[in-house]
């Protein structure tokens, strides 16, 4: 379908992988892009304690 090339012509395939300790991006035919440490901030007033 015509629609679907146009689609697939500005897209690329790639993946997110949300782990633990790193957060990766990877894109096909170009392995990790990004590998960068997770991190998590929370506002200790807004939910208690």
């Amino acid at each position: 379908m015509i629609l679907d090339q146009l689609i697939g012509f500005f897209s690329s395939d790639m993946g997110i992988d949300l782990g633990t300790a790193n957060t990766l991006v990877l894109v096909k035919d170009k392995g990790i892009v990004i590998n960068e440490p997770s991190v998590v901030a929370v506002e200790r007033e807004r939910y208690g304690s």
